[in-house]
């Protein structure tokens, strides 16, 4: 096994004192270097990739990212460790900061594959998996997971698979901090409904004082990010910085005592239209970055003319819907 504490692994855990969580088909490598022109620091994490479409399927498509995301974590899914540590290899040359293990998602197409949220249940075969990955890689391996599933009771099942996952050399857990029902709720009503124990997460790192651990789940602002900071090691935020992108991470750098990059989110739109471009030039659609962008401007005038704009025109227009979508905002001037 590596150095846990090796020079790069202590570099993503200080970016990890904020991160923007895995979610399926939003955080692709458009939505993460939009995220990352935000923010210097924040760790952002890949979509989560299944180990079978890693050895399976079309690897640089998957796996191929811009290096401008570093720092920039690979999220996996599964449950059979020879086929997480035939992925992690494979992923090894990728060069990756992080390779993280799916214990947290209740999906139906998860959960029919034996993994995700469902391995709560399973804390053996979870360090079993992580051994694994480790074995394979020179970057950390961590965890995400949920405070439990079903009818488990939370405060005795987390500490005991924490403690798993300790002894298995995992360093690093986000924790989602409401449990995962997976019969009876969609995976939108587990991200709602069962109710948050954010006390729980917090008196983990009591419990834990030498893991690194961030808290994940209903945290809507920075100021809800730095009260959790006084007690945990991070924070993981997931919707909040999709939906309204500026307002996570627009001011995200002062976490690191840093001014952000910029000081209005027209300026983002700015720094995006070169990058959207380029894009363009081979061969991609202006959609496939906008979607992304719809909550650039959230709660300011003219954001509905923003949104209406690129919402009617970004499948099938150019550079010039864009344009004209920035316009609804302000009057900026962009070069020819």
């Amino acid at each position: 096994m590596k150095n846990p504490d090796a020079k790069g692994d202590l570099a993503v855990r200080r970016a990890a004192r904020l991160s923007v969580a895995p979610m399926m088909d939003w955080t692709d490598r458009n939505c993460r270097l939009f995220h990352r022109m935000m923010s210097r620091n924040t760790l952002l994490y890949t979509e989560m990739i299944t180990a079978p479409a890693v050895i399976h399927g079309d690897r640089a498509r998957l796996l191929d990212y811009d290096a401008r995301e570093h720092p920039l974590a690979l999220q996996l899914g599964g449950s059979i460790p020879d086929e997480l540590r035939q992925a992690t290899r494979i992923a090894e040359d990728w060069g990756y900061d992080e390779i993280n293990l799916n214990v947290g998602c209740p999906s139906d197409r998860v959960q029919s594959g034996a993994f995700g949220a469902v391995l709560m249940k399973s804390p053996d075969l979870v360090a079993e998996c992580v051994s694994a990955m480790q074995a394979e890689t020179q970057v950390e391996v961590t965890v995400k997971c949920r405070i439990g599933v079903d009818d488990q009771t939370a405060a005795e099942i987390l500490p005991d698979f924490l403690a798993k996952m300790q002894q298995a050399g995992v360093r690093r857990v986000t924790i989602h901090a409401r449990k995962a029902w997976l019969q009876g709720l969609s995976p939108r009503e587990n991200r709602e409904i069962p109710p948050l124990d954010y006390p729980l997460v917090h008196a983990m790192k009591g419990q834990f004082p030498d893991m690194h651990l961030s808290v994940n789940g209903g945290i809507a602002d920075l100021d809800a990010a730095r009260d959790h900071l006084s007690v945990m090691d991070g924070v993981m935020i997931g919707r909040a910085a999709y939906h309204e992108p500026w307002k996570i991470l627009g001011a995200a750098d002062r976490l690191w005592d840093q001014a952000p990059p910029f000081e209005h989110p027209l300026d983002v739109a700015a720094a995006m239209r070169p990058l959207i471009v380029d894009h363009m030039a081979k061969g991609g659609r202006l959609h496939q970055f906008t979607r992304h962008m719809l909550g650039l401007f959230h709660g300011m005038p003219g954001a509905r003319g923003w949104k209406r704009t690129i919402s009617e025109g970004a499948s099938k227009g150019g550079i010039e819907v864009y344009d004209a979508a920035v316009q609804q905002v302000a009057d900026p001037v962009f070069p020819a």
